[in-house]
C-alpha cells in the first residue's frame, strides 16, 4: 500500500511552518485553534490539487487570501513525500500565491532522486508560474504542454500519465477522503431506507450504511460476522442485524436485542449507537482510500465505546493512513504515545509534536497517557 512519509506546510492559517513525519495512525489532540482542522484542510487541498478541483476548493474556503497566515506569509507552500518500494521517495511540492482576488500556481514540482550521484533529482514536473514543464515519455525530456492548460489547476491533475509511481501518487492524493460529524437527526440519510446495491463504504453521511452492511453480509460473511462480533462486544445484549425489504430494490436494517421481543429499526436507534455502527462499518472496510481523515469520531459515543473505537482505528490503519482529530482525553487513554500528535500554540502559531518524542517514560509508570495530558505535561491544553 502507498504511504506518505512526510509533509511540510508553510503559511496555512496558524500552520505557519510545520514539518511532520507521517505515520499510519495519527491522532491529533489539542485546544481549539491549535491547527487540527487546518491540518485536515491542507490534506483536502492536496486532494483537490490532484483531481482538478483546486479552484473550487479554494473558493469554498473564501479564497487563498483567507487561509494564508495573516500578516506573516505571502504564499502557501505544501510539500509531501511518498514511499516507493525499492526506490527513493517521490516528492511533490506546490506553492500558491495571491493574484488580485484569485491566485496563481507560483511553483510546482514532482521529483525523485533515482541516482544518488546525480546533482539533481529526476523531474516529472517542473513549473514556475506560466512556465509549465512535464516529462514526456515519448520525447524523453521536459516539454511544455501542447494543449489548453488551465493555469488555475495543477499540472499534476492535467499532464498525461507518466509512470506508474507518479500516477499512484496522484491517485493517492486525489482519493483522500474526509469524514466529519455524522448527521443522525430524524430525517438524515443514515436513518432512511437504502437501495439494495453494492457498496463498499457507508458514505460520509451514512447514505450507504445499510447497503454497505447488506453487501458485506452477501459477499464477505466472515468480515460481516467480525462487524457483528465488535458490536456484540461493545453492546452485550446485541444479537444480530437483519435487512428487511421495504419496497422493490429497497431495504432497511433492524437491530435485534435480547431485551426486546421486537427488532429495533435503524431509524429508532440512539445517536451514539448509530454513530458507532457507522464507524465500525467504515473502519473495517477494505476499500478505504490511501488517506482517510476523521474529525471528532468520539461525538455522542459512551466513554466505554472508545476502547473499541481505538481497536478499529488501529485495524483500519493497516489499509489506510488514518488521520484523526479529537478533543477527547478519554480517547487518548487507550492510545500509545507513538499514535498521538500534540497540537499546541506558541506565540499564535501552531506546533505539532509526536508524544513519543517527549520524555514520558517516568510519567507513564504512574499515570495513563490521558492523565499526563490533563496535567499539561505534554502541552496541547486550552
Amino acid at each position: 500500500m502507498d504511504r506518505f512519509e512526510n509533509i511540510s506546510v508553510r503559511g496555512f492559517r496558524r500552520l505557519r511552518q510545520v514539518d511532520l513525519e507521517m505515520r499510519d495512525l495519527i491522532v491529533m489532540i489539542g485546544a481549539n485553534g491549535a491547527g487540527k482542522t487546518s491540518f485536515l484542510d491542507v490534506l483536502s487541498i492536496l486532494a483537490a490539487s490532484a483531481n482538478g478541483k483546486l479552484q473550487e476548493t479554494l473558493q469554498s474556503k473564501g479564497g487563498l487570501n483567507e487561509i494564508l497566515t495573516r500578516g506573516k506569509e505571502q504564499d502557501l507552500g505544501i510539500t509531501v513525500s511518498m514511499k516507493v518500494p525499492e526506490r527513493e521517495p517521490l516528492k511533490y511540492g506546490l506553492t500558491l500565491s495571491p493574484k488580485g482576488l484569485s491566485y496563481e500556481i507560483q511553483e510546482e514540482s514532482l521529483t525523485q532522486q533515482n541516482n544518488p550521484n546525480a546533482p539533481e533529482p529526476f523531474k516529472y514536473i517542473e513549473s514556475f508560474g506560466l512556465d509549465i514543464k512535464y516529462f514526456s515519455q515519448e520525447d524523453r525530456k521536459l516539454l511544455t504542454p501542447n494543449w489548453d492548460h488551465n493555469y488555475l489547476e495543477t499540472s499534476l491533475s492535467q499532464v498525461p500519465k507518466m509512470y506508474r509511481e507518479p500516477e499512484n501518487l496522484r491517485k493517492s492524493l486525489a482519493s483522500c477522503t474526509y469524514y466529519g460529524a455524522l448527521d443522525v437527526s430524524g430525517k438524515s440519510p443514515i436513518r432512511l431506507p437504502q437501495p439494495m446495491r453494492p457498496a463498499k463504504l457507508p458514505g460520509a453521511s451514512g447514505e450507504d450504511l445499510v447497503s454497505c452492511l447488506y453487501d458485506l453480509r452477501e459477499t464477505d460473511r466472515d468480515r460481516f460476522e467480525m462487524v457483528e462480533d465488535v458490536i456484540s462486544t461493545a453492546f452485550p445484549d446485541f444479537e444480530r442485524l437483519n435487512f428487511p425489504p421495504v419496497a422493490a430494490g429497497t431495504i432497511s436494517m433492524t437491530w435485534t436485542d435480547r431485551n426486546f421481543s421486537q427488532p429495533i429499526y435503524v431509524h429508532e436507534l440512539s445517536e451514539g449507537t448509530l454513530r458507532f455502527l457507522w464507524l465500525v462499518t467504515l473502519l473495517q472496510s477494505q476499500s478505504l482510500t490511501t488517506i482517510t481523515l476523521l474529525d471528532e469520531p468520539e461525538v455522542s459515543l459512551h466513554p466505554e465505546l472508545l476502547r473499541y473505537l481505538v481497536y478499529l482505528m488501529r485495524e483500519a490503519s493497516k489499509h489506510t493512513q488514518l488521520i484523526v482529530a479529537t478533543h477527547s482525553d478519554r480517547l487518548i487513554r487507550f492510545l500509545k504515545p507513538d499514535e498521538v500528535l500534540i497540537c499546541d500554540l506558541e506565540e499564535g502559531e501552531a506546533t505539532m509534536t509526536w508524544a513519543d518524542t517527549l520524555d514520558l517514560d517516568k510519567w507513564l509508570e504512574d499515570y495513563s497517557l490521558d492523565q499526563v495530558w490533563a496535567m499539561n505535561v505534554i502541552g496541547g491544553q486550552p
